[in-house]
């Protein structure tokens, strides 16, 4: 992540969707943890064992105050460490469409009440205990959420117009998708994306920040 180079401090991209014991880095030296997204369901641990392991390190994470930050898959994933409930969507959400904020956190001072966000999700999941409901949309509930150190967001903010490009270019990706809802999301994100990107700047500068002030306690 950019922002967190801002602040000088480094990070490590590991995917270990496919190990029951992946090797992960030294807990105690980590500042936070970002979880991104994935095709897979937060629970599929048979088939995806190193999703129990994401898991075991977000709900750890929480419960020392590191700042977690998950995405898509990665809020489920920390919703559901925390007990939430995980399942089906009526039907997927893909696409842009509003959300609309549910309580003004500071990582959403710039919030409007609502925002057109792209979607990309077929399963949601509930709220966990303690946790704060942030923003929500027609058909998922929980769109955003926070609980003790931990930011979840069920849309997609990450997204540059390069990664959107390399979505929509994978099959994967855009199964059962027509081409004039390819090419109404292309429209879309021309429309959108300069009114989201400042969003974006906010929370994960916000995120970078926050990681920042917990490695300097780790130095004490």
């Amino acid at each position: 992540m950019d922002n967190l180079e801002d602040v000088r401090i480094p990070s490590q991209t590991v995917n270990i969707l496919g190990k029951r014991k992946p090797d992960l880095p030294d807990f105690a030296e980590l500042a936070g943890v970002v979880i991104l997204g994935g095709p897979m369901g937060a629970t599929d641990y048979e088939k995806y064992p190193g999703l129990k392991a994401e898991a075991k390190l977000a709900k750890a994470a929480i419960s020392v105050g590191k700042p977690v930050l998950g995405i898509c898959l990665g809020h489920q994933i920390i919703a559901t460490a925390l007990g939430a409930r995980l399942e089906s969507g009526k039907a997927p959400e893909i696409g842009f469409a509003p959300v609309k904020s549910v309580n003004r956190h500071d990582y959403f001072s710039m919030w409007n009440k609502q925002l057109n966000v792209l979607h990309w999700h077929n399963d949601v999941v509930g709220l966990p205990r303690g946790g704060e409901l942030l923003a929500r949309s027609a058909s998922t509930k929980n769109q955003a959420f926070r609980v003790g150190s931990a930011l979840g967001l069920q849309f997609h903010l990450e997204v540059t117009a390069p990664i959107f490009d390399t979505w929509l270019e994978e099959p994967t990706m855009v199964r059962g998708l027509g081409k004039s809802q390819v090419a109404r999301m292309r429209a879309d994100f021309e429309e959108f994306d300069p009114q989201l990107q400042p969003l974006a700047e906010q929370v994960f500068s916000g995120f970078a920040a926050r990681c920042n002030t917990y490695a300097s306690t780790m130095l004490r």
